[in-house]
């Protein structure tokens, strides 16, 4: 979706509401660690905002929504909500023209930065296990009977 600036830079209006539900087609997550991104909650305005160089179009938004990713744990897919607050000057690498604003590439480029290296909604390691080893918490680790202990203690004296 392409959201004209043109108005805005001709003085015609002070600001550009983009608030709205928006949907990122399949093909920008697809090589990614998102399964599923599901509907895109916006609510901010485009402006012109002072700079020294001149008047430069300035964004403030929230982004809200729900990714759908691989439980690093369980593997299964679960959901992760993202709340992102943004406000600063529009880049060049989401126009497509003077004029106009990418909306879904400057989405894209926002939501992709909020992927979890690791997120897991499993509480219960217990059932992951199998024959001779076992899933342990960093707190089991730390507090229980480590055979590493003692190459540990080697390892923090030097």
């Amino acid at each position: 979706m392409e959201i004209d600036l043109g108005l805005l830079h001709s003085n015609a209006i002070e600001n550009i509401d983009i608030s709205g539900s928006y949907f990122l087609d399949k093909a920008y997550y697809e090589n990614t660690d998102i399964i599923d991104l599901k509907e895109i909650k916006v609510k901010g305005n485009i402006t012109k905002k002072d700079t020294e160089e001149g008047l430069k179009d300035y964004i403030e938004c929230s982004i809200s929504g729900t990714m759908v990713i691989e439980d690093s744990i369980s593997l299964e897919p679960i959901d992760f909500p993202y709340e992102i607050f943004y406000s600063d000057f529009l880049w060049e690498n989401w126009l497509k023209s003077e004029n106009i604003l990418d909306i879904f590439s400057f989405l894209w480029e926002n939501i992709v930065l909020e992927v979890p290296l690791q997120y897991t909604k499993v509480e219960d390691l217990s059932k992951f296990h199998g024959d001779g080893w076992r899933l342990v918490s960093e707190d089991d680790l730390a507090h229980n009977n480590n055979p590493f202990s003692e190459l540990l203690k080697d390892i923090e004296e030097e």
